[in-house]
């Protein structure tokens, strides 16, 4: 669908309300009508742009929700080009889930909707995607000041931060506790300072 200007604008306060909904009152007890009067639309509007009803905007909101992962990571996801900057970074996203706690409103979303649906998978791998590549960014860019060794492959490196970034968060959910967060990040900031992460593979059986 092509939106306007003003077609956007309201689609996306329609999102934001129905998100705002969702974390006041979780997903299970938020109807049309919440959102219809906290966003100030009428039904004719909602459907315009969420054809087939709740569900559609549900997937519309878990999007918003995997935006706000990233964005609530900024301007430090975005600029490391030096230790201290990780150092922020790292400092952030732990103050992020600490703030967040147990309750994952993008979890929740994407339980709600089928976490094996093909559009549900599609928000997670562009949410995982990009978060790597930011990372990744990052770890070349200390390569290109001689932070890093050149022979740590960055892409690979990037790919086992989020991995322990993502087990700290589950056992977050399980734990209410950032432990294991922040034990994942100080070690990976670590090997990387050292040179010590993944190094790339130069053949066949990686030697």
């Amino acid at each position: 669908m092509t939106l306007t200007s003003k077609g956007a604008q309201t689609r996306a306060r329609i999102v934001a309300g129905a998100a705002a909904e969702i974390r006041e009152r979780g997903v299970d007890e938020v109807r049309l009508e919440d959102v219809l009067a906290r966003t100030r639309t009428s039904k004719s509007q909602l459907f315009h742009y969420f054809p087939s009803g709740k569900e559609a905007l549900l997937l519309a909101v878990a999007q918003h929700e995997a935006d706000r992962v990233l964005a609530d990571q900024q301007p430090m996801l975005g600029d490391l080009t030096s230790w201290p900057a990780w150092e922020q970074w790292r400092d952030r996203l732990v103050a992020r889930y600490r703030e967040q706690g147990t309750q994952c409103p993008l979890n929740i979303l994407l339980g709600h909707v089928g976490r094996r649906t093909p559009a549900a998978q599609a928000i997670v791998t562009g949410l995982m995607h990009h978060w790597q590549t930011a990372i990744a960014d990052g770890i070349r860019h200390l390569q290109t000041t001689g932070d890093v060794p050149a022979v740590v492959d960055a892409g690979r490196t990037a790919a086992a931060v989020l991995a322990g970034i993502q087990g700290g968060v589950l056992l977050l959910l399980a734990t209410g506790r950032t432990d294991h967060l922040e034990a994942a990040l100080d070690l990976s900031l670590t090997a990387l300072r050292a040179g010590t992460a993944v190094r790339a593979v130069t053949g066949p059986e990686g030697r």
